[in-house]
């Protein structure tokens, strides 16, 4: 990682540049993976009202609905852990640059808006001051909060009315947490993570909505083609008692 971002900086001339360069390059290599990721968590959302009648049905048998829905995953060709994949992938791209921005020369900047990438918003802060220019640096945090925020916002139009406060909740909390992480990292990290925001919203508004859309009525088109299966069950009649003849 460290090469590939000391070639990139050597063609650019600039280590904040060089590092939103590799972000644009890590966010098309894995693009065919976010997009099977949208069109897994798309089918989810369809299938939700048949897994949750599933597990309504066969509450109080566990491993029927466990046969019930494996059943319908394998009809639906769905893998609940396809999601995950992408996020997976992106750890080990975090981890490295973290450490990679520990370890670029301490004049590494961002043309002149940043005076230094190898610093975190905090020693901007005691190094400079608010007004000597770590008010900058501030911003770039701010950003990755918000940035993290914004596009769970966006994915709240496609989820039920009953998980939209809860999921508000969350993104409320996660983006603060991204606050304080943000605080004390190097801001090439920020600059990674922000860059890389701006992308999955930009991806997410143009590409993810219009996969999730197409997906949905392919499902709608597929379920309304399949036999609705009725499950019946008999009841035993019981003898009814002889009257005893006087």
């Amino acid at each position: 990682m460290t090469s590939i971002l000391a070639g990139i900086e050597g063609w650019c001339g600039d280590w904040g540049m060089a590092v939103i360069i590799l972000t644009i390059i890590i966010r098309l290599l894995i693009m065919p993976l976010m997009t099977h990721s949208t069109r897994s968590s798309a089918r989810m959302q369809a299938l939700q009202p048949k897994l949750q009648e599933i597990q309504d049905r066969y509450a109080d048998d566990p491993q029927r609905a466990s046969e019930e829905l494996q059943r319908i995953y394998s009809e639906n060709k769905f893998n609940p852990l396809g999601g995950c994949l992408p996020i997976l992938l992106q750890m080990p791209i975090f981890f490295a640059l973290f450490t990679v921005a520990q370890n670029v020369p301490g004049d590494a900047n961002f043309y002149n808006i940043l005076p230094s990438i190898s610093i975190s918003v905090s020693t901007a802060l005691s190094q400079m001051g608010w007004v000597g220019g770590g008010w900058v640096y501030i911003l770039f945090d701010i950003a990755f909060g918000v940035l993290t925020f914004v596009p769970m916002v966006m994915n709240m139009q496609n989820l039920p009315e009953e998980q939209r406060s809860t999921n508000m909740v969350m993104g409320v909390v996660m983006s603060i947490l991204m606050l304080w992480f943000g605080w004390n990292v190097p801001v090439a990290v920020l600059l990674y993570y922000d860059a890389s925001a701006v992308w999955q919203v930009a991806q997410q508004k143009f590409v993810t909505q219009r996969v999730m859309d197409e997906v949905k009525a392919e499902q709608a088109k597929k379920d309304a083609e399949m036999p609705v299966a009725v499950s019946v069950t008999r009841r035993q009649k019981k003898a009814r008692p002889h009257k005893k003849s006087k």
